[in-house]
């Protein structure tokens, strides 16, 4: 199998895991009325991230790969920390949002890959989880518009 492939689904499987972890800190720091929905919200797409992540790992070992242990974990979603103000709503839903768009751009760009290597099964797997990043991003986006009027 094609290794940029391979290398395609190990970083799509570590930003699903580092999602896992943000919004499971997420939905359990924030703070007030107003953060309830978000936080419910957020605790809710933990399982559905965690089982993209456990399809990007089976994909992965099916196709040849090996699926890394976490001393290869680097971390790279600055924008979605849990703020430091434990109220501020806000800055959460602007990271998940960057978070979604960075996974939409590296799925699509991932898709490419596969069918230019034929593996159609690759790349059908990629435009389900797709969708639901797509629907996750629309979701916050609301919730962005509602808190900025």
């Amino acid at each position: 199998m094609a290794q940029p492939i391979i290398d395609g689904l190990v970083k799509a499987y570590w930003m699903e895991i580092e999602t896992v972890q943000n919004y499971l800190a997420n939905s359990v720091n924030l703070d007030g009325v107003r953060a309830e929905e978000i936080k419910a919200s957020l605790g809710a797409d933990v399982t559905e991230e965690l089982t993209h992540a456990q399809s990007f790992a089976r994909r992965i070992k099916e196709i040849g790969g090996t699926v890394p242990g976490s001393m290869a974990f680097k971390a790279e979603q600055s924008s979605l920390q849990p703020p430091a103000k434990s109220t501020d709503v806000v800055s959460v839903i602007r990271g998940v949002i960057e978070a979604e768009e960075g996974a939409i751009a590296h799925y699509k760009a991932l898709i490419k890959t596969c069918e230019e290597h034929s593996d159609y099964v690759t790349a059908d797997m990629l435009t389900t989880v797709l969708a639901d990043e797509e629907g996750h991003r629309r979701q916050f986006i609301g919730y962005l518009k509602e808190y900025e009027g």
